[in-house]
């Protein structure tokens, strides 16, 4: 018997949706047709966890209008929790983290609720190749099945659904914790309240949180202002003899072509075709971008300007096929 508090829980496997990660198929949206198949840990995991529950994770996406670069890095963009209570009566919040973590899960899947859990790359077999057993990466992934007899556990992350067990399920869930490492951050799903609307209610409230986002767009062109610092960070990037490329290109290419990518694919939900094709070219030419700067930060002279024109142009047009909407 697993112990919590003191109450006895016989061991079982909890798998809240019902999956099985060899039958799995992800979204659309993380097909091999994309020009950014992720986009990062936090949107993926959400845009799986949205396909299952049979929604449609583009209705979701109206916060990709607003981002911006923030000095440093495009914004780091993530569903916001009221835009998903609001279309689907999902609800998240973060718990306190005061029991080991496997307790925390088990009673929550018991609740038929869902873990968002930060977790180290290391122990993710999906991330073979990239960090699984390799580098220590702080990530994010949603727990919906485990199986603590068996060291089992499922799991959205990326551009999919998948299992982990044994040693990968020691490590991702700190059986053998550090005594002072901090709590990971974690958050409960709540699909108490779920409600699946009418296409005419989906839109409704989309088109309200298409404009409260567009209310929020910066003031000035982001890419410009990307660009404005753009030759100081690649000549960082030579100098660290290319070291830090790929942490640079995720906070930056990676998120600016993969939130205009979930642009045009919003773009496409709300049949605004000029829109979805504008912010398709900046997709392209981001992931183009990104495979000179690897160039450029071995030291090679490579040209980006006529990839700022046009992506600035680019973005400009696709803001300005929004001129206008009122949510109404």
């Amino acid at each position: 018997m697993a112990s919590l508090g003191s109450i006895d829980v016989a061991p079982v496997t909890l798998n809240v949706l019902g999956l099985d990660a060899e039958f799995y198929r992800p979204s659309p949206l993380h097909g091999p047709d994309r020009t950014w198949v992720e986009t990062n840990c936090y949107v993926d995991l959400w845009i799986e966890l949205l396909h299952t529950l049979g929604l449609d994770p583009r209705a979701g996406a109206a916060f990709t209008l607003g981002i911006d670069f923030e000095g440093d890095q495009f914004s780091f963009f993530k569903f916001p929790l009221e835009d998903l209570r609001e279309l689907w009566g999902i609800e998240v919040a973060e718990i306190n983290v005061w029991l080991p973590l496997a307790q925390h899960i088990e009673t929550h899947l018991r609740r038929g609720r869902l873990l968002t859990i930060e977790v180290d790359g290391w122990h993710l077999p999906d991330t073979a190749g990239v960090s699984y057993q390799f580098d220590h990466v702080k990530t994010t992934v949603a727990v919906q099945m485990l199986d603590q007899e068996r060291r089992r556990m499922g799991y959205f992350h990326n551009s999919g659904y998948f299992e982990l067990s044994g040693d990968d399920y020691a490590g991702a869930l700190r059986l053998d914790p550090d005594p002072a490492a901090l709590s990971p951050y974690v958050e409960v799903i709540k699909l108490d309240r779920f409600v699946r609307r009418g296409p005419d209610d989906v839109r409704r409230i989309v088109a309200r949180q298409v404009a409260a986002h567009l209310g929020r767009r910066p003031e000035g062109q982001p890419i410009r202002a990307f660009r404005n610092r753009f030759d100081a960070d690649v000549a960082w990037l030579v100098a660290g003899e290319g070291r830090h490329f790929h942490q640079y290109a995720f906070a930056t290419l990676r998120q600016l072509g993969s939130a205009a990518e979930l642009a045009a694919s919003l773009c496409d939900w709300l049949e605004r075709s000029q829109g979805s094709a504008h912010f398709r070219r900046v997709a392209a030419t981001a992931k183009t971008m990104q495979f000179k700067l690897a160039r450029a930060a071995s030291g090679r002279t490579v040209d980006f300007d006529s990839l700022f024109d046009l992506m600035e142009t680019e973005w400009t047009h696709a803001m300005a096929t929004f001129d206008g909407f009122d949510g109404g």
